[in-house]
């Protein structure tokens, strides 16, 4: 079993054979860093996937245009400004910067993907962008994917990274991700990079992203509301050379399933990571269905947020997720951790017991349907007064 490692912030964490990466603060907002260009020696194998918003940003509508290809150099990234619902300005600034970023790395714009992420509606300030572009230098200096990471964020409280080895070889995957707020994803988080040193055929690179995406990214929910601006990208260089395919993924959903809950661990003002598993299903999208309605429930995220066990707000979850035919309520088993709370009752004392559990970090909720083999875990958090007072205050 492949495990990837979240590693610690004072560790360097370096980027996979091949790639190389700047980082800097352009001015977009405060000090903190803003502009990242990830790069590769050599053309890359690429897969993404983006949002389904139909208010998709022209980060998204450029990337997407550019991935015809196939083929990939480099990913340049702008957080603090999402460049979104900014019209045709927007977009031209945004091939602006494509251009610019490609004539500094020395390839063609089509091989240069974008991702944008921040407040919506306000135009990059293209004077400072300029000066950013002008300012990246080949060979590219940094190799730490920490300050890739850490540049991304927005209102991000921690780095998300996480990395892991393919069996049978050297090659290494290593990711980072941003998001904590409005994730409720199609596809991915805000921003997911994955680099990897690792020789993978295009064709397949894609069907397996998109496997693991739906099995990790598309199963993480902080507050219900789908991002305009969702990209996740993988690059493959193949410096390592060639690899086994099955190991190759299962390295892959190790790195995307550690970066998916540490998004929702740090979901805005949350206390608590809350995992969801759903199993005895009719089918995978059953399983799904119920245990998105589950953790996306407001009277479940704040009884999590109080330690209250009230299973009665889980089987509300459950009922409103599905039809009477599809669940027979006599055959539906309830636990939070490995506690039955229905239909077996819990004394006052087991109550107690289930509170204090409740009070640590991970909180687990398992439902069987009774229905038949399948499942599906998803992961969410709960919901504080704090989720309020950050989003009331986040363009001011």
């Amino acid at each position: 079993m492949v495990t990837a490692v979240p590693v610690p912030v004072p560790l360097p964490l370096p980027l996979p054979l091949g790639f190389r990466a700047h980082v800097a603060n352009i001015g977009i907002k405060d000090d903190t860093e803003d502009f990242v260009v990830v790069a590769a020696e050599e053309p890359c194998a690429v897969a993404a996937v983006f949002t389904r918003s139909s208010f998709a940003g022209p980060s998204v509508v450029l990337s997407r245009r550019n991935l015809r290809s196939g083929l990939a150099r480099a990913v340049v990234v702008i957080s603090k400004n999402s460049n979104v619902a900014t019209g045709p300005v927007g977009l031209a600034n945004a091939e602006e910067l494509v251009t610019g970023v490609a004539a500094r790395l020395g390839c063609a714009p089509q091989q240069v993907l974008v991702a944008s992420t921040g407040v919506i509606g306000r135009q990059y300030p293209m004077d400072r962008v300029r000066a950013g572009i002008d300012a990246v230098v080949t060979p590219l200096p940094i190799v730490d994917a920490n300050a890739v990471a850490t540049a991304i964020m927005t209102t991000d409280t921690v780095m998300k990274v996480a990395e892991a080895s393919i069996d049978g070889s050297t090659a290494r995957i290593v990711g980072v991700a941003k998001g904590v707020g409005m994730i409720e994803p199609d596809m991915a988080t805000l921003i997911t990079l994955i680099f990897t040193d690792a020789e993978i055929a295009g064709d397949r690179l894609q069907n397996t992203f998109r496997s693991v995406m739906d099995r990790t990214f598309n199963c993480v929910s902080v507050d219900t509301d789908t991002s305009t601006s969702d990209t996740a990208i993988l690059m493959a260089n193949g410096a390592a050379g060639e690899v086994d395919p099955h190991a190759f993924e299962h390295a892959l959903y190790a790195v995307a399933e550690s970066l998916a809950k540490q998004v929702a661990r740090d979901g805005e003002g949350s206390t608590t990571l809350l995992e969801v598993h759903v199993d005895g299903a009719a089918t995978y999208d059953q399983a799904k269905r119920v245990a998105k309605a589950i953790v996306n429930s407001p009277l479940v995220k704040t009884a999590v947020h109080g330690a209250d066990p009230n299973w009665g707000r889980v089987a509300m979850a459950i009922g409103k997720a599905t039809t009477a035919d599809e669940v027979d309520e006599s055959l539906v088993v309830i636990r939070f951790g490995d506690q039955e709370v229905y239909p077996a009752p819990v004394d006052e004392g087991g109550l107690a017991a289930l509170a204090a559990y409740m009070r640590g970090d991970d909180v687990r909720l398992h439902v069987s349907l009774g229905a038949g083999e399948a499942q599906a875990t998803v992961w969410g958090c709960d919901l504080s007064d704090a989720y309020v007072r950050i989003n009331a205050d986040y363009t001011t």
